[in-house]
């Protein structure tokens, strides 16, 4: 019997998590779709995935801030015959300036591209996975969502609210065969900090609150295919999460499920 090969959707993938995530699925035998703005990038990855795993590498550079993105991104898919199975929403950014200090367009693009665009492409893929009864969903929230809010940081409210409509996804979806799960990771090493202006405070915290970006990957995949909702990679970020909210994810997840309307019988 010939094997199905899937097609997995990665945005972000040109550095750290995203390019983890990507070598993680082509050595599983997956196809991939490669979306960040740097096409350079994008083209060294997916030359040496193709090479090392002899799959099927497209790319398509966008930034995601711009809202015609998501819809092109799935032109592009269409017209290349690619049916996306597997969606890893991973691009993301922080604003290192207040609320108050940051213009109008940088808060709104950081929005555009965490919010709006994450939660659209998981809207856009839905009806093919729906169609062929099986789905996987990852969307990167972070370990800042399990945190009180910090004053200015318009980055933990984006980070709840994916971690909370990614478990409303899953309740919806996980009987028609699609899991969606949120990936809550602590302090990664990636040029995320770089791209920030970050990298000197990051520097300066201790190395047992780090996680190398391919465990990360590993552990987000592991997850979703066995079906969690959430999942905290590390096991002192687990501690930390758990520290840090009064009820246990699991029991939050379930309560929600219950109370679930479109839930069926």
């Amino acid at each position: 019997m010939k094997t199905v090969t899937r097609n997995a959707l990665i945005t972000g993938a040109s550095a750290g998590i995203g390019a983890a995530f990507a070598r993680h699925l082509a050595a599983e035998g997956y196809s991939l779709l490669l979306v960040a703005r740097r096409i350079e990038r994008l083209h060294d990855l997916a030359k040496e995935l193709t090479a090392k795993h002899g799959v099927r590498c497209d790319v398509f550079a966008v930034d995601l801030n711009d809202p015609a993105a998501p819809s092109s991104i799935m032109a592009f898919a269409e017209e290349k015959g690619i049916s996306i199975d597997v969606l890893i929403n991973n691009a993301g950014l922080s604003s290192k300036t207040s609320f108050a200090d940051t213009p109008w367009p940088q808060l709104g693009a950081e929005i555009q591209l965490m919010v709006t665009a994450v939660t659209e492409l998981c809207h856009r893929v839905l009806p093919g996975m729906r169609a062929r009864g099986w789905g996987r969903i990852i969307n990167l929230s972070s370990l800042a969502a399990f945190s009180p809010p910090g004053a200015s940081l318009l980055y933990t409210g984006i980070k709840s609210y994916v971690l909370n409509i990614s478990q409303s996804l899953d309740m919806e979806l996980k009987p028609q065969g699609i899991h969606v799960t949120a990936l809550c990771p602590g302090f990664t090493h990636s040029e995320f900090h770089d791209t920030m202006g970050t990298r000197e405070a990051a520097n300066k915290l201790p190395s047992i609150l780090w996680q190398q970006a391919d465990e990360v990957a590993r552990e987000g995949w592991d997850a979703v295919m066995k079906g969690k909702p959430v999942w905290v990679p590390g096991m002192l970020n687990k501690l930390l999460a758990s520290t840090m909210r009064p009820l246990p994810m699991a029991l939050q997840y379930h309560i929600g499920n219950r109370l679930n309307p479109f839930k069926e019988s």
